[in-house]
């Protein structure tokens, strides 16, 4: 019986991370006077990294070939902070994806708790949930620095269930990218996985559900990616679908 919902946020709930993080990235780069642009690409293969700081500092220690300061690590704390700035005047003009408000809507009024695990930063997170979800209330929230260990790590997960006090087995996991699946499966958790463009051809088969999106009644509606379940409407994902197709 699931009692918990824990959403991944950066292409869970927004797709962020092309038109969104990577632009940030970018323009912090130009202003710091850095000649680096993380194209579209080279994006896709640094989201194997998680968290922004740790991205920055892969792309910096194995890939930059121009002179790096003495104190990298001060460097990459002052860009990421810039590029926080940067990510959350973006966000206005960013729409949630598919379907994420009605099923965290149907997730609430079954009564269950409600969370976000992301390795992004704490305000960002806060951000999103606050003016994009504020109806929503999330019973926790962990961000990438309220952990020692990243996803793929399953600590960010079973953090997040020890402060609700809900079982692995009772909790449904909802992710997008390959780390993701595999931390929340690490964790114990089902996991339902919703791609996007630069997911869609990572390997997902640890995740119980892959589906292009949630689907909405006037917009996008939802396609299964291998095993598909029974559905009350056609191209909507229901959280009634879920629980009835996990047993």
């Amino acid at each position: 019986m699931i009692k918990a919902v824990l959403f991944d946020q950066d292409g869970v709930i927004i797709d962020t991370e092309r038109d969104g993080h990577r632009v940030a990235f970018n323009s912090t780069f130009r202003e710091f006077g850095l000649p680096v642009e993380w194209d579209v690409e080279l994006y896709h293969r640094l989201l194997q990294i998680g968290g922004g700081k740790e991205r920055m500092r892969h792309y910096f220690e194995d890939h930059y070939t121009g002179k790096l300061p003495e104190d990298l690590d001060g460097l990459v704390q002052k860009m990421h902070l810039r590029k926080t700035a940067v990510f959350i005047d973006l966000l206005e003009t960013m729409p949630l994806r598919p379907g994420i408000l009605r099923f965290m809507r149907e997730i609430k009024a079954a009564g269950l708790k409600i969370g976000i695990c992301t390795t992004s930063n704490e305000k960002v997170a806060h951000t999103i949930a606050d003016r994009k979800l504020g109806e929503i209330g999330f019973d926790v929230l962990i961000a990438g620095d309220m952990v020692s260990r990243k996803k793929p790590d399953p600590e960010i997960y079973s953090t997040a269930l020890a402060k609700i006090g809900v079982g692995p087995r009772d909790c449904l996991v909802v992710e997008d990218s390959s780390i993701g699946v595999r931390s929340g499966r690490a964790a114990g958790c089902r996991v339902l996985a919703t791609v996007n463009g630069y997911t869609r051809d990572e390997d997902l088969s640890g995740a119980d559900i892959i589906v292009t999106c949630l689907g909405d009644e006037e917009g996008e509606k939802a396609r299964f990616l291998g095993k598909s379940i029974p559905l009350a409407r056609s191209g909507i994902v229901t959280f009634a679908d879920i629980v009835k197709a996990l047993g």
